[in-house]
């Protein structure tokens, strides 16, 4: 039998986790069962499931994946700058995905708390990126002084719960470019 390079296993992984998304979002998690996941992958659950060990895994890993793009961009770039990415790619069917992921983030948090116990540690490492770059920001003179950094950054929590739902929704993005300047210009020095 053929080795199976790490490499490949990883690529193999990455397809099973593109697909999943696109599954989840598209069927919500209890929507998107086995014989689902396997159409959408094009693999047999042998295969999917010699990466992951339980479908509330695999949606776990795909969670985990969003959240650590996510905050890499906000490390690197702000959380603006990840509701600015997710109104240039709005119509793109990944970003459709990755909406329909978050929503199902959101409810499974709500109804499921062994979910809302494994994802705390998740989202503790956004909030925190998003807070150390809002510090870093103050200490280089950009953002305003008058109000605590833990208000900025719940503050643009909460505008970026409201573009998911509303892209979520189906609503236009239409030319939310202005909507998202004037919460730039809300954190920043006046």
């Amino acid at each position: 039998m053929p080795r199976v390079s790490q490499d490949q296993l990883d690529a193999r992984r990455q397809e099973i986790l593109a697909a999943a998304r696109s599954c989840f979002a598209r069927h919500g998690y209890e929507g998107a069962t086995v014989r689902r996941l396997e159409e959408a992958t094009r693999l047999s659950r042998g295969a999917i499931f010699h990466h992951f060990r339980d479908k509330d895994s695999l949606f776990l890993a795909v969670a985990e994946d969003d959240a650590a793009a996510m905050v890499e961009t906000v490390a690197r770039n702000g959380l603006v700058q990840v509701m600015r990415d997710l109104l240039a790619g709005a119509v793109s069917p990944d970003t459709t995905g990755w909406l329909g992921s978050q929503l199902e983030v959101s409810r499974r948090l709500r109804t499921d708390p062994a979910f809302a116990r494994r994802w705390a540690e998740r989202s503790a490492a956004i909030a925190e990126a998003t807070r150390d770059r809002l510090a870093r920001q103050r200490d280089a003179g950009v953002l305003r002084e008058d109000v605590p950094i833990d208000v900025l950054a719940q503050f643009l929590e909460l505008a970026y719960d409201g573009l998911v739902l509303h892209l979520a929704m189906g609503r236009p993005a239409g030319d939310l470019g202005p909507v998202l300047d004037l919460v730039e210009e809300a954190v920043r020095r006046r």
